[in-house]
This record gives C-alpha cells, sequence and structure tokens, in this order.
C-alpha cells in the first residue's frame, strides 16, 4: 500500500473566516512527521481563498466539500471546478452520504463530478458508504460494489490512481458508532479487490482508501494500523486541532 497516510478534515457546514483563522494557525503552530502524515483541510466555500492563502508553503493542503459537474452557466449556486482552482484548491470531496441523503444525489451524478473533476486536474475524495439497514440485511458489498462501480464509470485507469476513495459507512458518522477496525478492513479490502478489477493491482494498490465515520483520536491508531486503510476522512475531529493533530500523529 502507499507509504504515507492522508488525513483529510471534513469541516462541514462549520467555520467562518476568524473560525477558519484560528484553526489554521493552531495546526500551523503544531509539528508531525510529513514522511508519514499527508494532509488536508475541506473548509466551507466561503474559508477556502482565506485558507489557501494562509497555508501557502506549509504542508497541508486544501480541498473543497463539493463541486458541480457542469463546466458553467445557469446553475445557481454552484461552484466550478474552475473556480475551486483559481482559488489554488488541490481536492474535492464528492459523493458525501450527506450530498447523496440530502441532496438526492445519485451515483450516477457523482460520477459526473468525478470525471469532471480529474479531467480538471482536481484530486477528487470519492464517498462510498451503507446505511445501517443495508448492512443488517447483508447487502454492505453489494452497495459498496455498484457505488464504486456506477461512481467510477467511464474513468481510464491512468485517471483512477489520482484519485482517492473514502469508505464511510452512513451509520457511522456523527453517530458516535465506529466500525471496529476489522469490519472497516474487510470493506476496504473488498474496494481494493473492485479496484483491481477496474484498473489492475498496480493501480488499486496506489489508490488511497480512507476510513470516515466517528474517526476520533482513541480510535484512529487502530483504524490506520489495518493494510488496507490508508488514511482518514475526519469530521467534528478535525474541528478541533488537538483532536485532529492527535490523528494525524496517529498515522
Amino acid at each position: 500500500m502507499r507509504g504515507r497516510k492522508l488525513i483529510a478534515g471534513n469541516w462541514k457546514c462549520n467555520g467562518t473566516i476568524p473560525e477558519t483563522e484560528r484553526l489554521l494557525r493552531s495546526l500551523l503552530d503544531s509539528r508531525w512527521d510529513t514522511a508519514k502524515a499527508e494532509v488536508v483541510v475541506c473548509p466551507p466555500f466561503t474559508s477556502l481563498q482565506f485558507a489557501v492563502n494562509l497555508l501557502k508553503g506549509s504542508k497541508m493542503a486544501v480541498g473543497a466539500q463539493n463541486m458541480t459537474e457542469h463546466e458553467n452557466g445557469a446553475y445557481t449556486g454552484e461552484i466550478s471546478a474552475d473556480m475551486l482552482l483559481t482559488v489554488g484548491v488541490t481536492h474535492v470531496i464528492l459523493g458525501h452520504s450527506e450530498r447523496r441523503q440530502y441532496h438526492r444525489e445519485s451515483d450516477r451524478t457523482v460520477n459526473a463530478k468525478v470525471r469532471t473533476a480529474l479531467r480538471k486536474g482536481l484530486i477528487p475524495i470519492v464517498c462510498v458508504g451503507e446505511e445501517l439497514e443495508q448492512r443488517q440485511g447483508g447487502g454492505t458489498k453489494q452497495v459498496i460494489g455498484t457505488q464504486v462501480d456506477t461512481g467510477l464509470l467511464e474513468v481510464e485507469p491512468d485517471a483512477l490512481k489520482r484519485l482517492v476513495i473514502a469508505y464511510e459507512p452512513v451509520w457511522a458518522i456523527g453517530t458516535g458508532k465506529t466500525a471496529t477496525p476489522e469490519m472497516a478492513q474487510e470493506v476496504h479490502a473488498f474496494i481494493r479487490e473492485r479496484m483491481t478489477a477496474l484498473c489492475g493491482q498496480t493501480v488499486a494498490c496506489e489508490v488511497p482508501i480512507l476510513y470516515g465515520g466517528s474517526v476520533k483520536p482513541d480510535n484512529a491508531a487502530e483504524l490506520l494500523a489495518e493494510p488496507d486503510i490508508d488514511g482518514a476522512l475526519v469530521g467534528g475531529a478535525s474541528l478541533k486541532a488537538a483532536d485532529f493533530l492527535a490523528i494525524i500523529n496517529a498515522a
């Protein structure tokens, strides 16, 4: 698998510009082994330009939480890939379960966004995950397999190695429940197998597969020790510098 763990913080709908500055300055004052951990922070759209400027020349990259699949046009409220690139963003989260649930984003919509992001040169963090009823009914692999296959449809193998996948069991996001390391590893290994079928083993081993779902300082080390877990997509804990730093150091 990859040499470095990727730790990404998804701030969701949190962080005014003053709050963004306080959090990022705390992280800038902190230390971690950059040979072992790659860090991306994903503030809200209104803080992206500020974050990029503040972190210029630092060991942290900046990502967005979403983007439209459209190049431009009459799509009120949408943000395009070119807009993100102009700001200086390098990553973008796509297909998060909250986008799927609250904004009815389908696998096909996610696929269109992934292809646009890759074409423009952004690094998509593509989220997949099952709901509690689907897990309890034994449908985890079917759901995840469909999300991976459809979400990456018509993406060339060479382009696949430029993206990131994040497994986020919906039942563990913001609930305090977390998949055990063994449960998470099982799904990560399945995703790796699915990626191998799409693009071959060499490329599949290069694709970072992150775990997300109530990742905290006290469970990060165990999760990150699993062989197919290449990092974490962190929600609430990324809003506290001490907690986020502890997760980074767990890598």
